[in-house]
């Protein structure tokens, strides 16, 4: 996965003026901004996360569906993405369940110009490493189904650091095919020792080695 040179911030918000300025504001200084009037327009256009999703800039109060149900919904669908919340007065509570199921921040209004800007810039920053990080997976994963099923069971137990004789111990088989195994192991994968091979196989997968 590629990370998007150019990303954009999302705006959904129900209230017509506001998304205006708030486009105007963003806009000035080079963000690209997409702009929805409710949760329920954003999801018929979207069923998978846009490629230039940079983050989402999000009312947390809007008719039919609120912006923090929108977050829910969002994220039972396996979405991975930075989101603000714009909060009316008394709905901090309202914010502080959102930042807890993953949400970056919360602006409550009015919010003064530059509050919002480095919010964005810190949220799109969170999405960045995000998929850089997704990046990192898909290429790791990638190396590793090169593999046959013996080298990998081969390559797991390197991985977590069994020498070549306690390896053919564990699954019945000359310590030489190890050998033969691990060569093939490092050659598909291109790492060169058990400490990157350890590396590839948790960046692809966390629980790989649990």
């Amino acid at each position: 996965m590629s990370e998007p040179q150019n990303l954009s911030i999302y705006l959904i918000d129900d209230d017509a003026a506001f998304r205006r300025s708030l486009v105007f504001l963003l806009e000035s200084v080079g963000w690209p901004v997409v702009e929805y009037d409710s949760a329920a327009a954003f999801l018929s256009q979207h069923a998978v996360p846009p490629e230039n999703l940079g983050c989402l800039l999000l009312d947390i109060r809007m008719p039919v569906m609120s912006g923090l149900a929108l977050q829910q919904q969002l994220r039972r669908m396996g979405w991975e993405l930075s989101v603000i919340f714009m909060t009316g007065h008394g709905d901090v509570e309202l914010a502080v369940e959102a930042m807890k199921t993953g949400a970056c921040d919360f602006l409550e209004k009015p919010f003064k110009d530059q509050a919002l800007l480095d919010a964005v810039d810190l949220a799109v920053r969170k999405s960045r490493e995000a998929f850089r990080h997704a990046g990192r997976r898909a290429q790791a994963r990638a190396a590793l189904e090169r593999l046959s099923p013996r080298e990998c069971e081969v390559a797991r137990l390197v991985a977590l650091g069994q020498p070549n004789k306690q390896v053919a111990r564990e699954l019945g088989i000359s310590e030489k095919t190890v050998h033969v195994h691990r060569q093939h192991v490092m050659e598909k994968t291109g790492v060169g020792s058990a400490a990157e091979l350890t590396r590839l196989m948790l960046a692809a997968d966390a629980t790989a080695l649990d």
